[in-house]
């Protein structure tokens, strides 16, 4: 994600008086205890307990050894989100919006695998009501409250066993408001709508399992009124009409992270071409000019791809794209899986912004193929993404990464740190910017070579998967053959500026 402008300020001013650091609470003395090189470490070790002992069965056995799956995965960046007892591997969504009255209709197909005795289990699903549910076929009990779809089917699902839910629903979707990056979640528009947000926007228009720990593969189709366009995630299927409606489908057959998923319906000028051989679709709104900055800029997705992929490895998905829209609303980009999607403010200058293209672009490797375990890790995403706006500058006839280097480490705040920021601070400087630095300094500390080494074979290894800073930091010294944990603790979460490399 990148956001819009203006917004550190906003931020800090909003949040700081809600929520605290999560260094000053149990979670940062566990930290201190462990002390230097193992913060990255610990921290990892207790969200692992955290996340166990939510797996639990909250309401105790409920016979012949099954028990309920846990409401919450123990994140205490997202309280909540996600659920524990499966796993999923694929979303099945047909969904029919109609503009004029807001209305969604919808059928979610979702195919799991138990990880425990399974009596009962959940899945994250706001504001809409379900009419029916499934499991294997067979009518499912099932209540819905606060956010949460909690499912009984008829008999209890073993660990291991593979079954499959179907959820019917329907209703008006509404957003999730946030006064500092706008507003995410399903949001209508004024020919359309647009579902996206991070931390949080699948389960306002489909039922999920709401954290990017539980990635999956997903169909989607999408029903509108003729002359509308329904973009979402993936490689373009059939189109198809009928009695004044357009069926849109897409295929994402890469796991893909729940909040990473969208969903832009309205007047737009889509342009379907192919890239490096595989598809790569673009989309406009259609009042925009066909050369403005915004068009300009999604026109240079292939090649800026083709770049990132030079440093960080082979592009990981099967499709590209970018989607412009400009709601007001929306004052972020998000790296929505295969085609990012780009608020209006970062074209206000009346020229092409290519580096928030190579931002979302980059997060294709990092942030989407190699997901995130637990948010506060959230650095591996942003600091990364940032890096890539200093490598496509320099390459593109603009400044040196150095340049850049040097000049955001004398802007830098080194108070606030960038690993396990707290939850008010996922989105700050000391994440996004303090992370570029962390990044470049591997560079300078290991050298050019094992420096884009460990990158693509992070990529690699990682792909299609989730980690931890505490994985990445295991494979930067096996790949560079050095001792890095000091570096990375000083780089991260020291509070004073480090020695330049």
């Amino acid at each position: 994600m990148v956001p819009g402008s203006g917004w550190f300020d906003r931020f800090v001013t909003h949040h700081n008086s809600m929520i605290g650091d999560v260094g000053g609470g149990r979670l940062g003395r566990v930290e201190r205890a462990f002390g230097g090189r193992w913060r990255a470490v610990a921290v990892t070790v207790v969200a692992a307990v955290v996340l166990v002992s939510c797996t639990g069965d909250r309401d105790g056995p409920d016979g012949d050894g099954f028990r309920a799956g846990s409401v919450d995965l123990g994140d205490p960046y997202v309280p909540g989100s996600g659920n524990g007892g499966y796993d999923v591997g694929h979303y099945r969504l047909a969904v029919r919006y109609d503009p004029a009255d807001d209305r969604l209709t919808g059928h979610a197909e979702v195919t799991a695998t138990a990880t425990q005795p399974l009596s009962r289990f959940n899945l994250d699903l706001v504001g809409l009501d379900v009419s029916s549910v499934t499991v294997d076929g067979a009518p499912a009990k099932h209540r819905h409250a606060d956010g949460e779809l909690v499912v009984t089917p008829r008999q209890g699902l073993g660990p291991g066993s593979r079954f499959t839910v179907e959820v019917a629903y329907a209703g008006v979707p509404g957003a999730v408001a946030d006064g500092v990056l706008g507003s995410g979640g399903f949001q209508h528009t004024d020919d359309g709508a647009i579902a996206l947000g991070q931390p949080h926007s699948a389960a306002t228009w489909f039922p999920v399992n709401d954290h990017p720990s539980d990635k999956a593969t997903y169909d989607i189709e999408v029903t509108v009124p003729d002359g509308l366009a329904a973009l979402s995630n993936g490689v373009p299927g059939e189109r198809t009409s009928a009695a004044g409606w357009t069926t849109w489908r897409w295929a994402e057959r890469s796991p893909m992270a729940s909040y990473l998923t969208t969903l832009v319906i309205g007047d737009y000028r889509v342009q379907t071409g192919s890239h490096a051989g595989k598809p790569l679709v673009t989309a406009v709104p259609a009042g925009l000019p066909a050369t403005g900055p915004e068009a300009a800029s999604v026109a240079r997705t292939g090649e800026i791809a083709d770049f990132l992929a030079g440093r960080f490895g082979p592009y990981p998905f099967e499709a590209y794209g970018g989607v412009v829209v400009v709601d007001s609303r929306i004052g972020y980009a998000l790296e929505t899986q295969s085609r990012p999607v780009y608020g209006p403010g970062f074209f206000r200058t009346g020229e092409p912004n290519y580096a928030v293209v190579a931002h979302e672009l980059a997060h294709q490797w990092f942030g989407n193929s190699v997901a995130l375990a637990r948010w506060g890790d959230i650095w591996l995403n942003e600091g990364f993404a940032s890096y890539a706006e200093w490598l496509w500058e320099e390459h593109d006839g603009g400044q040196s990464a150095q340049r850049s280097f040097e000049q955001q480490y004398a802007a830098t705040d080194w108070s606030r740190p960038t690993l396990d920021p707290g939850p008010g601070r996922m989105f700050s400087s000391a994440v996004y910017k303090r992370g570029a630095l962390t990044v470049h300094a591997l560079r300078r500390t290991v050298g050019d070579d094992a420096f884009f080494e460990i990158l693509r074979t992070w990529t690699t290894e990682r792909r299609d998967g989730t980690a931890t800073t505490a994985d990445f930091i295991t494979l930067a010294e096996r790949v560079s053959g050095r001792t890095l944990g000091p570096f990375f603790d000083t780089w991260l979460t020291g509070t004073a500026p480090p020695a330049l490399p």
